[in-house]
């Protein structure tokens, strides 16, 4: 007889063991039995949306029977590349400075505190801040507004991922940089950068996933407009608001709209997440 199976602490460890896996796989079978009801419900009242039109029109006027996300499209693809633009030097500079001086400078320690503070903040309240300091002084919504308050959820997602993947390079790669005579800053940007630069990119794609589908800062900055504009400095059509204000329309075909575009970011949300953590884990592993 095995006398380990009879100790009574091993078999009460061994039946916590089995507790804790049992909860693990019945939360994780929860959390993805939900996600496949979202994504199966979405599909189911989408799909039918999804048509040539609604690549090529414009959003529809009340009463009208045509019409399409075009214009909405639009919007948010430049809205959130401007903001992308903004946020990914930014970002990945700050990142830099916390990776080499946060444990040295109170400065770069008050900056991690912050932007702790920043990546746990409701978008709303970045939404109210950008229209106080922007939107309330040029006197109008625009698209700029709506790019620097979405910018503002991304930088810290960005920051925080630089600081972090930086912080996993070996020390020893950089003592041989030191030893060879290069100086600090040339060390950040060309050794620690390069060598985890595929972590990084990931990061800004998950930053870029995370700004697509926000609403309520573009609610107080871009707002919404009915037509095709490319003007950055007026009101903007986008994806998030135009989901939000056809979804509680009592028109059927700006309700179908709305299960197309929320399709549509969250397959494209989807994407990105499937990229970021395949090609470029690939990319680092090679």
């Amino acid at each position: 007889m095995n006398h380990t199976s009879s100790n009574p602490v091993y078999r009460m460890r061994l039946l916590t063991h089995r507790i804790g896996i049992f909860m693990s796989f019945s939360a994780m079978a929860l959390g993805i039995f939900f996600l496949a009801w979202i994504l199966i419900t979405l599909v189911m009242n989408g799909a039918s949306a999804i048509t040539p039109a609604i690549f090529s029109a414009s959003t529809p006027a009340p009463g009208s029977d045509d019409g399409g996300l075009a214009n909405a499209i639009f919007g948010s693809l430049l809205m959130v590349g401007v903001s992308t633009l903004i946020s990914t030097p930014v970002g990945i500079l700050a990142g830099i400075y916390l990776a080499e001086y946060g444990d040295e400078s109170w400065f770069a320690q008050a900056t991690r505190f912050v932007v702790d503070i920043m990546l746990s903040a409701p978008s709303i309240v970045i939404g109210l801040f950008v229209y106080a300091i922007y939107v309330i002084h040029t006197k109008h919504f625009s698209g700029w507004a709506g790019s620097f308050a979405i910018s503002l959820i991304a930088i810290p997602v960005v920051i925080r991922t630089t600081d972090n993947m930086l912080a996993l390079v070996p020390t020893s790669l950089r003592e041989a940089a030191y030893a060879l005579g290069a100086p600090r800053w040339k060390v950040a940007l060309m050794v620690r950068l390069r060598a985890v630069r595929a972590g990084i990119l990931t990061g800004v794609l998950l930053a870029v996933a995370r700004i697509s589908g926000e609403t309520a800062p573009l609610l107080f900055t871009a707002l919404n407009n009915q037509f095709f504009s490319a003007d950055m400095n007026q009101p903007m059509a986008n994806l998030p608001v135009v989901i939000y204000q056809f979804a509680m329309s009592p028109y059927d075909n700006w309700r179908s709209l709305a299960w197309g575009g929320a399709l549509l970011i969250t397959f494209g949300v989807l994407g990105l997440n499937i990229l970021s953590r395949t090609f470029f884990s690939q990319k680092a592993q090679g």
